[in-house]
């Protein structure tokens, strides 16, 4: 069955018409503040058990539940965008972004502070929800740039993030950092209410409820076990049960969306070439991303006695901050990019990127200018890879899916993190050495975990040459109904 373009006469009723650039900027900076609650508290995580007077068992759920909702949160908001309207669940998201900020910033206990961390995480639907708005609204001449800045920001948040938690969680008590998001999410809040038009690209119908609950349950098993691994122990009944649990359900759950009228995910399409390999592609890039967001920090911060290079967190932040710089800068390289030669060649060419550059950083022996260096060409490469993944799925999605598409690419990215926090941080701890008789990371460490980021972009980059050449939609590229943006 044949869907219609996204550039179709239904897109000559939409309401308001600002200027594009603001759309693409509100957007992209509502990106950008959802984002930047993933990295809100690493300045202060090891600190978060005498803060809390918890266990550090109990203070991880901190970190966890914000990347553990947001993971389920992403493909079911996009979802619930296609049906009712893809700005209004935005503002929805937005607002249990800011109410979990100020229930954070009012915790005087670590339960009320996880509570607020999963509001917070809520928040990271935004980011797929402002790619498919884009495909609604923009001509297509500013639609690749305006996807690759929006898409970038999932990488660029915490880049940029990190250096503002530092500065205010070592000058303030730790609870201001939760006012400055709350005021981020407030300000997003305000500018997509006023500036983002509304779509009448809407599907209707009904929430798959089954289809919500059983892929919680599944990504919440999946999800737990990969995350708190290192802590419980890879082996152990708790670890190995979750993922079994999570495992048996997602299958499950696939074999009752194949058959319900209207799924949560039209798995079928997924199946498609072009999506399943873009999404299997997600994961080994989100993989190469986070592998260097793990171990560029603790080298940079590791004592020089202990064969790191002695930086503060301020100072390793504002080494790792202009990677974040580089993807906001890469934007419009990449929507130029994408335009001339389609996304395919621009995720090869992205993968290809990340490859060379943990190639540099295994043979040369770091310091803080390659690692600065290295790190900024990875930021090219996610630049460019992320700017070709939604444009990928949204060639080859209805343009009534596409916010449950992007939510479910999101995930895929999400998933790819998630894994190399796990591993690469049981690699970096089981790496044997010790510094006043604390362990650290080993030479051999640090290495053996560049190699693993060295193999999941070349992944990343087989997959991408998998990926089927696709012929345009019929009347994809002709002019768009006056009015559009």
């Amino acid at each position: 069955m044949r869907f219609r373009p996204p550039f179709d006469k239904d897109r000559t009723r939409l309401t308001r018409m600002p200027r594009p650039g603001a759309v693409i900027a509100v957007l992209a900076f509502a990106g950008l503040g959802a984002s930047f609650m993933q990295t809100i508290l690493l300045p202060i995580q090891s600190e978060l058990p005498v803060l809390l007077d918890a266990s550090r068992d109990v203070t991880a759920w901190v970190v966890t539940v914000t990347l553990l909702v947001a993971a389920i949160c992403t493909p079911i908001s996009g979802r619930l965008g296609d049906m009712y309207g893809k700005k209004t669940v935005a503002l929805a998201l937005l607002g249990l972004l800011v109410l979990g900020s100020v229930v954070a910033a009012l915790s005087p206990s670590v339960v009320l502070l996880i509570v607020g961390r999963g509001l917070q995480g809520m928040g990271m639907g935004v980011v797929p929800l402002g790619i498919s708005i884009l495909r609604d609204v923009l001509h297509r001449e500013r639609l690749g740039s305006g996807i690759a800045l929006v898409s970038a920001t999932l990488g660029v948040g915490g880049a940029l993030g990190l250096p503002i938690s530092a500065y205010v969680t070592e000058r303030y008590d730790w609870h201001v950092v939760f006012w400055v998001a709350a005021g981020i999410g407030l300000l997003a809040l305000g500018l997509v209410a006023w500036i983002v038009p509304v779509s009448t690209l809407r599907t209707g119908g009904r929430l798959d409820v089954v289809g919500v609950a059983g892929l919680a349950v599944g990504l919440t098993g999946v999800l737990l076990a990969i995350s708190r691994g290192n802590d419980w122990g890879w082996g152990s009944p708790r670890t190995l049960g979750l993922l079994a649990v999570g495992l048996v359900v997602l299958l499950v759950w696939g074999w009752y969306e194949l058959r319900v009228a209207e799924p949560l995910v039209d798995l079928r399409v997924t199946a498609r070439g072009t999506v399943l390999f873009t999404n299997l592609a997600s994961i080994a890039m989100g993989f190469a991303l986070f592998a260097s967001n793990v171990v560029f920090p603790q080298l940079l911060e590791l004592p020089t006695p202990a064969g790191g290079l002695g930086l503060t967190l301020m100072q390793a932040s504002l080494v790792l901050m202009p990677s974040g710089l580089v993807m906001l800068a890469m934007s419009p390289v990449a929507g130029r990019l994408e335009h001339t030669v389609g996304p395919r060649p621009l995720l090869v060419a992205g993968a290809g990127v990340i490859a060379v550059s943990y190639v540099i950083a295994v043979v040369v022996d770091l310091d803080v200018w390659s690692v600065l260096v290295v790190n900024v060409v990875v930021g090219v490469g996610i630049g460019l890879g992320f700017a070709a993944m939604p444009a990928l799925i949204m060639r080859s999605v209805p343009s009534h899916e596409t916010g449950a598409a992007n939510g479910l690419n999101t995930l895929m990215r999400s998933l790819g993190t998630t894994s190399a926090a796990a591993v690469i941080g049981g690699v970096l701890a089981a790496g044997g050495a010790e510094y006043q008789g604390v362990p650290v990371p080993s030479g051999d460490a640090f290495r053996t975990a560049l190699l693993l980021g060295l193999l999941a972009s070349v992944v990343c980059t087989v997959l991408a040459l998998l990926i089927p050449r696709d012929r345009p939609t019929e009347g994809e590229h002709r002019s768009l109904p006056d009015g559009v943006l």
